[in-house]
């Protein structure tokens, strides 16, 4: 039962974000949305189901514009749900972007390169910092912060060089967030996530550029067992933890050699 559970989704305009913002409502969560763009945050909220699901209460949305990179923008967020809902349990770190694919290191220019790590690993560190900060302070105290890594987190895809290095400099955060945590029921983790179903993976279904050159479909997975699966995470009591989970679709070219 997460009825009165307050949860911050990060990125929630869309793909994987949206579905877990959809899942943790009709768990019951109260749910702060938030992303860049106002119109897909809302198209969210009037998606979350209606009144009661498997028995429980559906939870209250609320709608924050946010640029995660933007150090005021994230102070504002955290201070419009702490006054809304007065406590904070969970933060999934979500907001993320690849930036522009298929282009070689050489050639890649600095602003995307700084454009990814400010999304990826500054805007992370950004939400968790300020979740950390109400999560000490509260009353019961702690909460969980998980955070979206990647399978990139462990095995790069070709021309991908800023957003590998954000979700490698992302397991190190995990990390370090997990352990400063500890004395005050702060618990951490990460969940690395391959070819879900979303707008950003379409392109995988009719070919991705692979290790070896050449171009290939990638099958996908749908991405409500994703959202599952960050419920699932999210709701354990604070004193078990999943440090890591691996949530891919099964036949993906990722483990073995493809």
């Amino acid at each position: 039962m997460s009825e009165g559970k307050v949860a911050v989704v990060t990125g929630a305009g869309s793909g994987i974000g949206r579905a877990v913002a959809l899942e943790l409502l009709g768990a019951g969560w109260s749910v702060a949305l938030t992303g860049r763009r106002t119109e897909r945050l809302e198209e969210t909220a009037a998606l979350a189901p209606k009144g009661t699901r498997e028995g429980t209460h559906v939870g209250t949305s609320l709608v924050v514009r946010a640029d995660v990179a933007q150090p005021d923008d994230v102070a504002a967020l955290f201070a419009a749900v702490s006054e809304r809902f007065g406590r904070l349990d969970l933060l999934f770190n979500n907001a993320g972007t690849f930036g522009p694919g298929g282009v070689a290191v050489e050639d890649l220019a600095y602003e995307a390169w700084r454009h990814v790590v400010d999304t990826n690993l500054n805007g992370a560190f950004l939400c968790a910092q300020a979740a950390y900060r109400q999560m000490k302070a509260q009353d019961p105290q702690g909460g969980r912060i998980i955070n979206n890594g990647s399978i990139s987190a462990h095995t790069p895809r070709p021309h991908s060089a800023p957003y590998t290095a954000t979700k490698h400099a992302l397991t190190g955060l995990t990390k370090s967030l997990a352990l400063d945590g500890r004395p005050y029921r702060i618990a951490v983790s990460q969940i690395d996530i391959g070819n879900a179903a979303t707008d950003m993976t379409a392109r995988m279904q009719t070919g991705a550029l692979q290790a070896n050159g050449e171009m290939a479909p990638e099958p996908v997975m749908d991405v409500a067992d994703v959202a599952r699966t960050v419920r699932h995470m999210a709701e354990l009591p604070l004193e078990a933890n999943v440090q890591f989970a691996t949530v891919l679709a099964t036949a993906m070219p990722y483990v073995g050699r493809g």
